[in-house]
C-alpha cells in the first residue's frame, strides 16, 4: 500500500459526532466539555484537553471502580477541554451503547471504557461485600442519556436468564436482574478448575453479556 494511501485509509472521519469507533479496538470522543474515561486510556487527542482523576468511592460522576478487598481497580478520570479523545483498553473490543433518559445498565468494573458527562453512575458489590470480595467483582450501574463504551475480550454474547456464569467472564447486564455469588458445590475440595465462585441470574426478563475469557483468571 502506497503511504498516502494508507493514511487515508486510516484516518478518523472528521465529520463525526459522539461516541465513535475508528476500528474495533479504539474509541474516537469528539467532544467539548468533558467525558469520562477510564485512567491510562489515552493513547491520542487534538486540541486542548485537560486530565484529573477522580479519588472518591462514593458513586456519582466523582468516584473510582474499586476492588472490595484490595483496593485495586478502575480509577475514572475526565477528560476536559475541547477536541477529539482516543481510547482503548489492552487491545479488547469497544461497544457503544447509546442510553436512553433514564434507560440503566450494569457493566463490570473492569470493563468500563468511557460514558458521557450526562451520564450518572454509581458503584455497587455483588452479593454482598463478602460475597464480591471472593468473586472478586464490583459493577457500575449506569444511567443515560449518553453514550457508553464498554470493552471486551472477543467478540460478546448475549443470553437470556435464568444464567449461571463465570463472574471474570461476565461483561455486563440488563438494570432489572439482580445478580448474587454461588458456589458450585460440585467441585472437589482442592480442585484447581476455576469455576468456583459462579454469578447467579434468575428470571426470564433482561440480558447478561458475556465474553469468551476470563478477565481475573485466578479463580
Amino acid at each position: 500500500m502506497e503511504l498516502d494511501e494508507f493514511v487515508d485509509a486510516n484516518a478518523p472521519d472528521p465529520s463525526s459526532s459522539g461516541f465513535r469507533k475508528v476500528n474495533k479496538r479504539l474509541l474516537e470522543i469528539p467532544f467539548d466539555g468533558v467525558a469520562m474515561v477510564k485512567a491510562g486510556s489515552m493513547i491520542a487527542y487534538t486540541g486542548e484537553v485537560t486530565f484529573s482523576g477522580k479519588s472518591s468511592a462514593e458513586g456519582g460522576i466523582a468516584g473510582f471502580v474499586k476492588d472490595a478487598v484490595s483496593g485495586e481497580g478502575t480509577p475514572i478520570m475526565e477528560a476536559e477541554g475541547s477536541g477529539t479523545l482516543y481510547v482503548a483498553d489492552q487491545g479488547k473490543k469497544v461497544q457503544i451503547l447509546s442510553l436512553d433518559d433514564g434507560e440503566s445498565i450494569s457493566v463490570n468494573g473492569m470493563d468500563v471504557l468511557a460514558f458521557e458527562d450526562g451520564v450518572d453512575y454509581e458503584i455497587n458489590t455483588v452479593g454482598g461485600l463478602s460475597q464480591a470480595a471472593a468473586g472478586g467483582l464490583t459493577n457500575v450501574f449506569l444511567t443515560g442519556p449518553g453514550d457508553v463504551a464498554i470493552t471486551t475480550h472477543g467478540d460478546p454474547v448475549v443470553i437470556q436468564p435464568p444464567v449461571t456464569t463465570d463472574p471474570d467472564a461476565t461483561v455486563a447486564w440488563s438494570a432489572n436482574l439482580s445478580p448474587s455469588i454461588g458456589t458450585n458445590k460440585t467441585i472437589e475440595i482442592g480442585q484447581k478448575s476455576g469455576e468456583m465462585m459462579q454469578m447467579q441470574f434468575t428470571g426470564r426478563e433482561g440480558f447478561v453479556v458475556v465474553q469468551p475469557f476470563e478477565e481475573g483468571g485466578q479463580m
